[in-house]
């Protein structure tokens, strides 16, 4: 069963910041500075915390995982965006 996920991050140092965000455009759509949307299956959101937790120092940075609920059952239908407009985009399943 996929899941929604809301990715967000505080890193410390530029070089691991570009390191987590090359991995999170691996797993999810980038919708803001340090803020990704993940629609997962649990195999996926095991790999994504095994990749953050090997780029991060735990002492200085701060990675978020909110858990939106089955995809299915839960999508997103509208975001509220104040200011300049929110583009989402529809993530397309991968076949292998």
């Amino acid at each position: 069963m996929r899941r929604q996920y809301l990715v967000t991050y505080d890193i410390c140092d530029p070089k691991r910041l570009r390191r987590v965000f090359k991995t999170m455009k691996g797993f999810g759509e980038h919708v803001q500075f340090s803020v990704f949307q993940c629609d997962l299956p649990a195999m996926d959101l095991i790999a994504l915390r095994q990749a953050l937790t090997e780029i991060i120092n735990h002492a200085e940075d701060q990675v978020l995982i909110f858990d939106l609920g089955p995809t299915e059952s839960n999508p997103i239908k509208h975001v509220e965006a104040l200011g300049r407009k929110a583009e989402m985009t529809e993530r397309q399943t991968q076949v292998m």
